[in-house]
């Protein structure tokens, strides 16, 4: 039988590891800042087109978590991974209450406007760019304030559109998808739409904010990115109690190669973002920029 004093010294070690866990999980975590590397090449990718993609997901800008400044720093971090293109993944807006103030959309975009790539920054909006958009929801429609603000910084935003860039003699599509959540009930992605913009057979990058297009996209598509999930915020030995996803932690985090419907392999990668959202939480899956390398 266990003593009192036994009992008393184990709920004592008890209040003491979770007041640990959630001081780190709220002090700590939450402003650590990872490089992510993933190295693919993808079926039937072009021979010689070496493509080193920087991608930026869920910024949800906020003083005291993602400031301005600590903006302003994670875009030096990127620009010294010297990458060829850099992609911002949505969600710039701050998605939860618990803050000491918000930050404009000019304040969190002038920064952005620092990324440097030779093929340059392509961005996609997520979904808290438009539910927590006072202005957009007021009026049920129209360019977003994040849209606004990245535009004014030379920063183009992709809404089921294409463009095709150039790399060492390579051409290849980089496709921005349209939200998939942006109005609750509905999205504004249209993938057969964007896929529509693709006028020739060069490979193919899409920019997802939320995964769970991924079974949906065909192997024209050999690499999709995402952010969304934050990889449930929370991640305990590769999995998260919590993911905003229909298809839960199969598309928590990570990378993930499937067939699509015609049994072609193609690959979707899923940031684990920089900011939080709902609680301003992290354990075990700190913010990060995720570097690419295909080819």
């Amino acid at each position: 039988m266990i003593s009192r004093r036994r009992f008393l010294q184990s709920i004592a070690g008890l209040v003491a590891g979770g007041a640990a866990f959630g001081g780190y999980a709220f002090g700590v975590e939450p402003f650590r800042l990872s490089t992510t590397r993933y190295r693919l090449t993808p079926p039937d990718w072009p021979e010689g087109l070496r493509l080193k993609i920087a991608a930026l997901a869920d910024l949800h800008a906020c003083r005291p978590w993602m400031s301005p400044e600590r903006i302003g720093s994670i875009v030096a971090q990127t620009n010294a991974l010297q990458p060829d293109l850099i992609v911002l993944l949505g969600d710039y807006l701050v998605g939860h209450p618990w803050i000491s103030a918000k930050v404009a959309p000019e304040e969190w975009a002038a920064p952005l406007a620092g990324l440097t790539a030779p093929l340059g920054t392509h961005a996609v909006l997520g979904n808290h760019d438009y539910w927590d958009d006072d202005g957009f929801q007021r009026r049920g429609g129209g360019r977003t304030a994040a849209e606004q603000a990245l535009r004014k910084y030379g920063i183009p935003v992709y809404e089921n559109d294409a463009v095709r860039l150039v790399k060492d003699g390579r051409g290849f599509w980089l496709v921005g998808l349209g939200d998939q959540l942006a109005y609750w009930s509905r999205g504004v992605d249209d993938l057969p739409g964007a896929l529509a913009k693709l006028t020739d057979d060069a490979p193919a990058i899409m920019m997802a904010h939320e995964p769970d297009i991924f079974p949906k996209t065909p192997a024209r598509i050999a690499l999709t990115l995402s952010g969304h999930t934050h990889g449930g915020q929370v991640r305990l030995l590769g999995w998260s109690p919590v993911v905003p996803s229909r298809f839960r932690n199969r598309y928590a985090y990570g990378a993930v190669t499937e067939p699509d419907a015609e049994g072609r392999e193609r690959s979707l990668i899923v940031s684990g973002g920089l900011g939080c959202s709902i609680l301003p939480v992290r354990f075990g899956v700190p913010p990060e920029i995720v570097l690419v390398e295909l080819g």
